[in-house]
């Protein structure tokens, strides 16, 4: 496995004005995550943890410092260039799936790869591939209402790697299944992250969730700290 750094955060800070109060997410954040790895993120509520996520994936910009991936700033990029990134690099995975309704599991795993310039037969075979991969190759046409918690979430997974990003983010991806349904999911995240490479980081609120990740890290109050701490 590569030992380079696939992020780098430096000095990064991340304020947010409400009314006229200020509120400071994050000060002087360091951090780096290196390719191949699989991390868990833990902490209380309001530790910091989606921020994270949300500078990680873009989706949020830092008021101070610098977030790199793969060599190349992104804390400079303009939306429509974070927008082109994202599609090119980062894989969404989410506790409620966020599929659309009124679209069966193969439309809604195509759904990233309308961004692309791929053709429509290159199209479905990616998407044929990705539920292959999840084990959902038998319900390609059902739509999100027939399938169970479980399936939709693999239907997620299959969504967020159909496009081959390095990268993965997975926000409470089991919390709302059953511990048996859970750890299926978990052990289809580290295959995607031993057998494919793909450098994952997942937010959870669960010690047991957090086993199947390579490497722990606890937030707290915009801090990483140490496990114990969080219980000071």
């Amino acid at each position: 496995m590569s030992s380079q750094n696939l992020f780098e955060l430096s000095q990064v800070a991340k304020r947010f004005t409400k009314g006229k109060e200020t509120i400071s997410i994050f000060h002087d954040l360091n951090m780096q995550i290196k390719e191949g790895d699989f991390l868990a993120i833990m902490g209380p509520s309001g530790s910091g943890k989606t921020t994270l996520l949300n500078l990680l994936g873009g989706v949020d910009q830092p008021t101070e410092g610098q977030i790199t991936f793969d060599g190349q700033r992104i804390d400079n990029l303009s939306e429509g260039q974070l927008a082109k990134w994202r599609a090119n690099n980062i894989g969404f995975i989410f506790q409620f799936y966020n599929l659309m309704p009124m679209l069966n599991a193969a439309r809604n795993v195509e759904l990233p790869l309308l961004l692309t310039n791929m053709s429509r037969s290159e199209r479905k075979q990616q998407v044929k591939v990705a539920l292959e991969l999840v084990g959902l190759s038998d319900r390609a046409s059902h739509m999100p209402s027939e399938m169970s918690g479980g399936q939709q979430q693999r239907v997620a997974i299959a969504r967020a790697v159909v496009s081959d990003p390095k990268f993965l983010l997975c926000d409470e991806p089991t919390g709302d299944l059953d511990r048996q349904t859970a750890d299926e999911i978990l052990q289809t995240l580290q295959l995607l992250n031993e057998k494919f490479g793909k450098t994952i980081v997942m937010v959870t609120h669960d010690p047991s969730a957090a086993k199947f990740a390579k490497h722990t890290v606890h937030l707290n109050k915009g801090e990483f700290v140490k496990a114990e701490e969080l219980l000071v």
